[in-house]
This record gives structure tokens, C-alpha cells and sequence, in this order.
């Protein structure tokens, strides 16, 4: 079952798809899908890339105070 979504596009959006959609010679719908694959994948990205920065955050001790009583 689709779900239909209310979207409001500013007109100089509006115009640019229409001016990209004529130049690409692709639907709007298509242009609109890709450009949404390309915004879910880049988020995703820095949604990865901060939940790694979290991990190696989870611990105060520098380098040194980690590895101090490691015997080897």
C-alpha cells in the first residue's frame, strides 16, 4: 500500500526541477528519488561515523593511563 506525503517546494525549487528534469531529460519523480538516495546515504554516513566517535569516547583515559598497568 503507498502512502501519499503533502509536500510544499518553494517555486524556485519548483523551477529548478522543472529546468533539471527538461535538461536530464529524467521525470521529476526520478530526480526527487535520487536525490533522496544520495541524502538517506550521506546521512547514514555521519550518523555512522558520530555513533564511532561516541564509541571511542566512552572512555576518559588517555593512551597512556589505559595502557599503564598492561604487563606484557
Amino acid at each position: 500500500m503507498e502512502q501519499h506525503i503533502k509536500l510544499e517546494l518553494k517555486q524556485t525549487t519548483v523551477e529548478s526541477l522543472k529546468s533539471f528534469s527538461e535538461i536530464l531529460n529524467k521525470d521529476i519523480n526520478t530526480i526527487l528519488e535520487e536525490a533522496l538516495e544520495e541524502y538517506f546515504e550521506s546521512q547514514q554516513q555521519k550518523l555512522m561515523e558520530k555513533n564511532q566517535f561516541d564509541e571511542n569516547a566512552m572512555t576518559n583515559l588517555d593512551f597512556n593511563e589505559f595502557w599503564d598497568d598492561l604487563d606484557i
